[in-house]
């Protein structure tokens, strides 16, 4: 009795209709708080240190007036000595870095360091302080410090070696913070959810399942932002709780395209009207294989002469057949279709086209 009911157990196990699996994900994973974004900062400075292979000031003339002007404000007057500079372990270089939100005054973020002169190498460098400014002008945080590029260069007197690129560099934590771009999040008495990814059903989800836990807080304004009203709400503890919510987000028909890689990806949503498809090519393959032939021995006026040996193949891929696609077949239809009958990457982006120019392919198709 005991085996029949493991037995009638398990069989009913494996009949149970299997449950569709549900791509939930966080509401923080796919949605941004409007108003709380990064910012981006730019500098220009100096990278000394270099092992000779930095800007030659003969060719950069404002790798050299930023040497003297550096020099002046340390109280080294060079400007009737300009023809004597010929150091060449000093770079000119732009520094870049982003500026995170409600990033405070005395923290520390990473910057990117990278040449604009004829540098080579600014592989054990340093970077002299260098401010580095937003978009309005305003000395948003300060860089300095040892650069780390990476990369490895070589060279000799015949060849060289070089792996990565040694004229970009990093700094971790090689800026401080000097000013914060102020942002109130607990005097807001609203905020607004932006979708990464803009769609309708997926604000209505979204606002569904925060009205359903919180209350009814939320109200969708257009496909990607979600209005949030915290009157009588504290802010902070709405948020920690919304953005970790699970919701199941729509996702657009869409094929996209790059005839450069051959890449294409394809969603879950995309459909095929009835069609056939066939797909083949004629291929035509001269080859050329010269012999030598030589006269007999010892025959008189005989030479020694290049006979041609030309060979010609012809594959039509006969062995391709037509394939017929039925109404409504899934992505997973279509990939084991075009499978059997042998196309590549090449090939299935011209087939995707023609379907797309029949009308049967009932997805957004995308080419870049």
């Amino acid at each position: 009795m005991r085996v029949i009911a493991a037995f009638m157990l398990y069989l009913t196990i494996a009949l149970w209709p299997p449950t569709p699996a549900r791509a939930d994900v966080r509401i923080k994973d796919i949605a941004n708080i409007e108003g709380i974004r990064e910012n981006q900062l730019v500098g220009y400075g100096l990278v000394v240190g270099l092992n000779g292979t930095g800007d030659k000031l003969i060719n950069n003339v404002f790798t050299r007036e930023s040497l003297i002007g550096m020099l002046e404000r340390l109280g080294v007057n060079t400007r009737d000595q300009v023809a004597f500079l010929t150091t060449k372990d000093l770079a000119a270089v732009m520094v870049t870095a982003t500026l995170p939100a409600f990033a405070h005054s005395g923290s520390r973020i990473d910057i990117s360091v990278s040449a604009i002169g004829d540098a080579t190498n600014l592989t054990g460098g340093t970077l002299l302080v260098t401010p580095l400014l937003a978009a309005d002008g305003e000395v948003y945080a300060v860089g300095q410090g040892t650069l780390s590029t990476g990369a490895i260069a070589a060279s000799g007197a015949g060849a060289s070696v070089t792996r990565g690129v040694p004229t970009a560099a990093r700094i971790a934590n090689g800026a401080t913070v000097e000013k914060a771009v102020p942002f109130n999040l607990d005097k807001s008495n609203g905020l607004w959810l932006g979708l990464r990814n803009p769609d309708l059903t997926t604000a209505e989800r979204v606002a569904a399942v925060i009205n359903k836990t919180v209350g009814k807080i939320a109200r969708v304004t257009d496909p990607r932002t979600v209005q949030l009203d915290f009157t009588k709400r504290d802010p902070i503890e709405t948020l920690a709780l919304i953005e970790n919510l699970r919701v199941e987000p729509d996702n657009a028909a869409i094929v996209v395209i790059d005839e450069a890689s051959g890449t294409i990806v394809m969603g879950d949503k995309v459909r095929i009207s009835t069609v056939a498809i066939a797909q083949g090519n004629l291929t035509i393959r001269v080859t050329e294989t010269p012999e030598v032939s030589q006269p007999g021995a010892f025959s008189p006026g005989g030479t020694t002469t290049v006979v041609p040996r030309t060979s010609i193949s012809i594959d039509d891929q006969h062995d391709r057949k037509l394939g017929i696609l039925n109404s409504g077949v899934t992505l997973r239809d279509l990939v084991a279709s075009l499978n059997a009958l042998g196309v590549g990457p090449r090939d299935l982006i011209s087939i995707l086209q023609s379907i797309k120019a029949a009308g049967a392919l009932q997805a957004d198709l995308e080419v870049r």
